[in-house]
Order: C-alpha cells, then sequence, then structure tokens
C-alpha cells in the first residue's frame, strides 16, 4: 500500500511540476517587442525629407507597448498633433489625442520607418 502511495504522489508532484514549468514558458514566451523592452521612454526625433526635424518627448513605463507623446513643435506633416504611441509587433502607431493615426512606422534597428497617413516618409531615431 505504501508503494502505491509513493507512486501515486510522485505522480502528481511530477504532473505539477510539469505544470508549473509550462506556465513558466508561456509567461517566458510573451515577450514585448524589442524596442518597448528596451523602453521607448525618452525623447526622440522625428525626421521628413524636406522639413525640419522636430524633438518628441515619448512617456512610458519601462517595457510599456503605449504611453503619451509631447511634441515639442515644428514638426513636419500633422505630427505636431502627436499625443498618443503604441506598438503592436515592429510596428509603431503615432496618433492624435483622439485616437486617429498620424502614421505608423516599423521598427529598423535602434529606431523606426514609416509615413504619415498622407504618404510623406517619416525616420524617428535617438
Amino acid at each position: 500500500m505504501t508503494s502505491v502511495r509513493t507512486a501515486t504522489f510522485l505522480f502528481f508532484a511530477l504532473t505539477l511540476a510539469s505544470c508549473a514549468g509550462e506556465q513558466l514558458s508561456l509567461t517566458t514566451a510573451q515577450s514585448t517587442t524589442p524596442q518597448a523592452a528596451a523602453g521607448m521612454a525618452g525623447r526622440w526625433i522625428l525626421s521628413a525629407p524636406n522639413a525640419p526635424p522636430c524633438g518628441m518627448s515619448f512617456g512610458a513605463a519601462p517595457g510599456a507597448t503605449e504611453g503619451a507623446i509631447s511634441p515639442e513643435g515644428g514638426c513636419p506633416g500633422r505630427f505636431f498633433l502627436s499625443r498618443r504611441w503604441a506598438m503592436s509587433g515592429d510596428t509603431l502607431t503615432i496618433s492624435d489625442q483622439d485616437g486617429n493615426a498620424l502614421g505608423e512606422l516599423k521598427q529598423n534597428g535602434a529606431g523606426f520607418d514609416g509615413q504619415s497617413v498622407t504618404g510623406m516618409k517619416v525616420t524617428l531615431a535617438r
């Protein structure tokens, strides 16, 4: 009888350990995007062809995938209206206070390349 109890206990212990290991790997698999993990918070420079660059302050907690933007002014196109940012995969969306997208940029190394909703090419870099 003792060997049956021991075997049953061992079976349940291994099953629970296996479940815990699976849960750990699932949590590990849920990673943020590379740039979000590094942190979007801080000052970035938005540039467009034939336009002066402008500074933008991105606010967010470490590892966040969305946050606030404060443009410094003089931004090309309608990016002076930038108020929010959100990362989805490797795509950064910049939007105004009403949630209307102003542009989408794809991660390119340490920065981003993309275009405004009107088709103007833009670059975002530190």
